[in-house]
C-alpha cells in the first residue's frame, strides 16, 4: 500500500478543502473521519489523478501515513481535540507530530505539548486563516510548535499556502502555543475592523441617509484605495446582494444579533492579563454583546428616543472622504494594538516571535489581509524591535496625516447620536498613547488615601504613602 505524506482527521468542508489544496500540489494526503458519507465526500471531490484517500478506523489511517506522521487535527476545539488525539496515540510512535488546526485557547495548546513530549510526540498548535476557499486554494498558517519537527512540515505548508509575491503566507513562528496565540490575536484584530468598518457603514446608512447602492459603491472604491483588504471587499459584496425571494439587499433583512466564537474575547482577557491597552478590540467584543440585548434595545430606543440630524445632506462627499480616512487611521491603530500584545507576549511566554514575519504571512490568505500588512513588514525589517508599529516614522505620517479626519468623525457620531464605540477607542488610544502625561497621578494619589496603596515621586527616588487627613 502506497504511503501518505500528510493526514487530516476532521473531514468538514475544511479538511476536504485542505486535503485536495494537497492534492493539487502532487501529495499523497488521507483522511480520517467517523462520519462514512464526509469519507465518502472526500472520495467524490478528489480529481482524477489526485492520491487522495479516506478512511474510518484510526489504525487504519496511522498505518497509511509515512514516518514520522503528520496529522493535522481539524476538529471543534476543546475536548474533541483531546478525544481525538486519545483515538490516535495507540497506534503513534517516536517523533510523529500531532497539528491542531483549530481555534484552541492557547493555554489547551500548551498542556497538550508538555502532555505529548512525555510520549515523544511533537505537537503543534497552528493557527489556520482564510476561511474554506482560503483551505482550498491557499490560507495564511501560523503554526507554533518543536523548530526541529517543523521541517517535517514546511514543504506542504510552504506549497498549499497563500503566495504574496510569490512569498508563501506561512512560516515557522515560534515554540509552544505561538502558532494559537497568533491566531488568537489575529482574530482580534479582526473583531476590531469588522466593528470599525459596521461604524462606518451605520454614519452612511443612518446618518447620512445614503442609499444601499452609494454605500455599497462607495466601499467598492474604497477597496481601490489604502483601504484594500479582504474586509473591505467582501463588505462591497455583501453590500450588493439581493436576496432571490424578496428582492431586496439582503443584509437589511438579517438580525443584527451578533454571534461569537470567544476568540476576540480570549484576545482582550489575555491582554488584560499582560497589561496591554487594546481598547479598538475590548469595544468590539462590547458590541457583540450589547447586540445580543435586542428586546431591551428596542425599549430603550422607546424611552430615550432620538432624531437624527438631516443638515448633513448638502455635504455628503466631503463627510464620506472624511470616514475613509478616519477608518483607515482606525484600522491602522488596531493592528497596533494587536502587534503590540504580540510582541509583550513574546516576551512573558518565550515564543520568540518575529514580527517581520507575523505581517509577512498575514499579507495573504488571511481575513485581516490588507495592503497596509506590507508597510508594517518594511517598518518590522528596519527595526524588529519596534515596540509599536505608530513608532515607526513612515507609519506615524500617514496616521498623522487622517487624525483631523477621524476627530471630525468622531463629533458627527456624537452630533447623530450614532455609536462610535471602535473609533472613539482608536482615537482614545491615539490621544492617550502619545500623551508623556496622563492623569492616572491623581488616581495614584486617590488610591494611597483610601487604601494606602503608596505611589512614586516625580522628583525623587523611592515609594511614598501620604497621611492625606
Amino acid at each position: 500500500m502506497e504511503l501518505h505524506d500528510f493526514g487530516i482527521v476532521g473531514l468538514g468542508v475544511m479538511g476536504r478543502n485542505l486535503l485536495l489544496n494537497m492534492a493539487d500540489h502532487h501529495f499523497a494526503v488521507a483522511g480520517l473521519d467517523l462520519d462514512t458519507e464526509k469519507v465518502a465526500s472526500l472520495k467524490t471531490e478528489a480529481s482524477e489523478g489526485h492520491r487522495v484517500h479516506g478512511t474510518n478506523s484510526a489504525e487504519e489511517f496511522a498505518g497509511m501515513l509515512k514516518t514520522p506522521r503528520a496529522i493535522m487535527l481539524l476538529v471543534p476545539a476543546g475536548k474533541p481535540v483531546d478525544s481525538a488525539i486519545h483515538s490516535l496515540l495507540p497506534f503513534l510512535e517516536s517523533g510523529d507530530i500531532i497539528i491542531d488546526g483549530g481555534n484552541s485557547q492557547f493555554t489547551d495548546t500548551d498542556r497538550r505539548v508538555t502532555e505529548l513530549a512525555e510520549k515523544n510526540i511533537h505537537f503543534f498548535g497552528m493557527g489556520i486563516s482564510g476561511g474554506e476557499k482560503g483551505a482550498r486554494f491557499g490560507p495564511s498558517m501560523m503554526p507554533g510548535g518543536n523548530k526541529e519537527a517543523y521541517e517535517r512540515l514546511r514543504p506542504i505548508f510552504e506549497a498549499v499556502a497563500a503566495k504574496v509575491n510569490g512569498e508563501p503566507c506561512v512560516e515557522y513562528l515560534g515554540n509552544g502555543s505561538a502558532g494559537h496565540y497568533v491566531k488568537m490575536v489575529h482574530n482580534g484584530i479582526e473583531y476590531g475592523i469588522m466593528q470599525l468598518i459596521s461604524e462606518a457603514y451605520d454614519l452612511m446608512k443612518r446618518g447620512l441617509r445614503l442609499s444601499d447602492e452609494k454605500i455599497q459603491q462607495t466601499f467598492s472604491d474604497w477597496d481601490q484605495s489604502e483601504l484594500k483588504s479582504f474586509l473591505i471587499e467582501i463588505t462591497a459584496e455583501v453590500l450588493n446582494k439581493v436576496d432571490d425571494e424578496t428582492g431586496k439587499h439582503l443584509v437589511n433583512l438579517i438580525s443584527d444579533r451578533a454571534r461569537a466564537k470567544g476568540t476576540g474575547k480570549w484576545t482582550s482577557q489575555n491582554a488584560m492579563d499582560l497589561q496591554v491597552p487594546v481598547p479598538v478590540i475590548d469595544a468590539a467584543v462590547m458590541m457583540r454583546d450589547i447586540s445580543t440585548y435586542k428586546n431591551e434595545r428596542i425599549e430603550a430606543e422607546k424611552a430615550f428616543p432620538f432624531a437624527i440630524p438631516t443638515e448633513y445632506a448638502d455635504n455628503a462627499d466631503d463627510i464620506i472622504d472624511s470616514i475613509k480616512h478616519a477608518l483607515y487611521f482606525a484600522m491602522l491603530t488596531t493592528y497596533a494594538q494587536g502587534l503590540a500584545q504580540l510582541k509583550v507576549a513574546s516576551n512573558t511566554y518565550n515564543y520568540d516571535l518575529r514580527l517581520e514575519e507575523v505581517a509577512k504571512i498575514w499579507r495573504g490568505g488571511c481575513i485581516i489581509r490588507a495592503v497596509c500588512l506590507e508597510d508594517f513588514r518594511k517598518a518590522y525589517s528596519r527595526n524588529p524591535d519596534l515596540a509599536n508599529i505608530l513608532l515607526d516614522k513612515e507609519i506615524g505620517e500617514q496616521v498623522i496625516a487622517r487624525e483631523k479626519a477621524i476627530r471630525s468623525v468622531v463629533k458627527l457620531g456624537v452630533d447623530m447620536g450614532i455609536p462610535l464605540a471602535a473609533l472613539m477607542s482608536s482615537l482614545a488610544y491615539f490621544d492617550s498613547y502619545r500623551s508623556a502625561q496622563l492623569p492616572t497621578n491623581l488616581i495614584q494619589a486617590q488610591r494611597d488615601y483610601f487604601g494606602a496603596h503608596q505611589y512614586e515621586r516625580t522628583d525623587r527616588e523611592g515609594i511614598f504613602h501620604t497621611h492625606w487627613d
